[in-house]
């Protein structure tokens, strides 16, 4: 279990990443449309960058972060719970950020900068789960007469 929590926790962190990619090929994209004459509103379709973006970042990554944390309750990581709920609520926290965004586009910038939270504490979980031994039960030194 404890591998299923490193590569979780491991695999938000990543899929972060990849938000960042997304939405910069996202509105590179628009900005290139609408040099070439095209025009971006409400009406447009999304870029395969916007759809990429909302795809992980609505699906994807709360759905690993639910899993991370159901997996914490059985792994055995020394705070691997905490760990899990920070990331739980980071997640939780950048969807709320997303929303108000919409409405306050200064909101924005912090929907950015919890990312970088989200991928410092997700990368975190991931590294403690990786750098503690796994103990076993040792042999008794009656159970070798």
């Amino acid at each position: 279990m404890r591998s299923v929590y490193r590569a979780l926790a491991g695999l938000i962190a990543i899929l972060v990443v990849v938000q960042a990619m997304a939405i910069a090929l996202a509105w590179f994209t628009v900005i290139k449309d609408v040099d070439g004459g095209l025009v971006f509103d409400k009406n447009s379709d999304a870029n395969v960058g916007h759809m990429i973006h909302t795809i992980v970042g609505s699906g994807v990554i709360p759905l690993l972060a639910i899993l991370l944390l159901i997996v914490s309750f059985f792994a055995k990581v020394d705070g691997g719970v905490k760990w899990a709920l920070y990331v739980f609520g980071l997640v939780a926290l950048q969807f709320g950020l997303a929303a108000l965004s919409f409405g306050v586009s200064a909101v924005g910038a912090l929907h950015g900068l919890n990312a970088f939270a989200l991928l410092a504490v997700a990368g975190m979980a991931a590294r403690r789960a990786g750098s503690q031994p796994v103990t076993t039960a040792a042999a008794s030194p009656a159970s070798t007469i």
